[in-house]
């Protein structure tokens, strides 16, 4: 287990960015939520004051890490996309942690528990990362796909240590063929909120909604290795990724007086991840969205709430949000992070009212920027290629004007851009699928506001 100094103990802070005025009869509240985690003291300026510790001096978090790696036969095609899965897990390997505990799963129709194949989890050390490496050479393609069956093993090896820190790391290569649908959600639901989860699709023949359906549902990244032998470098950094966390199962909470309805609780950068149907019930009052593990990092949320009419020069609480961390033994009062206030005040002052913040405006425009890319690629595969015009049009547009460049560079991929100041563009004739696969698979990424 891990050993903090003082110095290094994980921080929390939330900033709260919103317009608070409304005019006379307005009800709907904006904000957005910055909340960023420490784990040294300061986060480049942003000042810490407020922040509480995660957890004491010492009492560093333990962490656990299973890779599942598809082995079914489509792995076999071309051959040395199985070979690039296993250098790619053994580079994974290598940047464990000392001390960490760690299995590996071989996924077919069937899940196997390949190293070290006890049914429990092997510390990391030199000498069983050799071993896992060596297990890694034997592993062969063969087999059907049904990732429910990775997922629930590698639960089951997750919670065998009595760790904080719970990941998933998941590479497939083709459809989840060899299981339904339900199943499949029915391990997500099982799975979710036990440990978090990375999923990786290799090639361009596995389906972007599942493999982004898995990230999602397990607090983890999704993304697209179109080319194999870029897999170890990115095995490399999401195990870095995922070395860096220090806290797990943080729930942002939020407490809302007697007549506030809520809208929306979005995460909205790094990534669009709509969170209001994730709420669970923590008191009358108040509800908790999970966000997952963290490190050292930084993460947006748009709160929207409605409140009741009131008067001209009338103020209130519109929402408290706070950062909260469970008692590991379920039995304890949870420890309150870092907290943040929205608030609303009428006003007859027509500037004030009808002025949007800059920070909400911007992540309004990325939300509708991930839903018109998932709209306009959805018509253009059904063939209405008018309607998929109009919306990656628009895409073009949201992009460019909140210099979403990486976003827009996937676009040019997939139409013309005649102008892109107004969104006119004409859809390419042809276009490689693994470049519409990008699109669809980092539609959801967002760049943060200049604040």
């Amino acid at each position: 287990m891990a050993n903090f100094s003082k110095s290094q103990v994980p921080q929390f802070s939330v900033e709260v960015y919103q317009n608070e005025f409304l005019p006379e009869g307005g009800r709907e509240v904006n904000a957005i939520v910055t909340v960023t985690s420490t784990g040294g003291g300061t986060t480049g300026g942003i000042p810490l004051a407020d922040a509480a510790p995660a957890y004491g001096a010492g009492q560093g978090p333990g962490a656990a890490v299973v890779l599942m790696v598809d082995c079914s036969g489509s792995m076999d095609y071309p051959p040395t996309k199985m070979r690039n899965a296993r250098d790619a897990t053994a580079a994974a390997i290598d940047t464990l942690r000392e001390g960490t505990r760690f299995a590996v799963v071989a996924g077919t129709h069937v899940a196997k528990d390949v190293y070290p194949g006890n049914g429990g989890l092997a510390v990391a050390d030199a000498r069983t990362k050799a071993q896992a490496k060596e297990a890694l050479r034997k592993l062969s393609a063969g087999g059907g796909t049904a990732i429910g069956t990775w997922l629930r093993l590698a639960d089951r090896l997750l919670n065998s240590a009595d760790v904080s820190i719970r990941h998933g790391i998941l590479l497939t290569d083709g459809r989840n063929e060899h299981e339904s649908a339900e199943d499949l959600r029915a391990a997500l639901d099982s799975c979710a909120g036990r440990f978090t989860c990375d999923a990786r699709g290799v090639g361009t023949d596995w389906e972007v909604k599942e493999v982004t359906g898995i990230a999602a549902a397990l607090l983890g990244t999704a993304d697209i290795v179109a080319d194999p032998s870029g897999l170890a470098a990115d095995f490399t950094v999401m195990m870095e990724n995922a070395m860096g966390k220090e806290v797990a199962d943080v729930a942002l909470r939020l407490w809302t007086p007697v007549g506030v309805e809520i809208r929306f609780v979005k995460q909205v950068a790094p990534t669009v991840a709509d969170l209001t149907a994730r709420r669970t019930e923590a008191n009358a009052r108040a509800g908790d969205y999970p966000t997952g593990s963290w490190g050292d990092e930084s993460r947006d949320y748009h709160v929207c709430v409605l409140v009741p009419e009131a008067g001209i020069g009338q103020e209130m609480l519109a929402a408290r949000v706070s950062l909260i961390l469970p008692d590991p033994s379920g039995a304890g009062t949870p420890q309150t992070l870092s907290q943040g206030l929205v608030r609303a005040v009428w006003t007859d002052d027509m500037v004030a009212s009808t002025s949007i913040n800059p920070q909400v405006a911007h992540y309004t425009g990325q939300a509708e920027l991930a839903q018109v890319i998932q709209q306009g690629l959805d018509a253009r595969k059904s063939g209405d290629f008018d309607g998929a015009t109009a919306k990656l049009g628009r895409a073009v547009q949201l992009a460019s004007a909140s210099g979403n460049q990486d976003t827009a560079k996937l676009l040019s991929k997939v139409v013309d851009v005649v102008d892109a100041a107004t969104g006119t563009v004409r859809l390419k004739a042809k276009v490689a699928e693994a470049d519409e696969m990008t699109l669809e698979t980092r539609s959801t990424k967002t760049v943060r506001v200049k604040k």
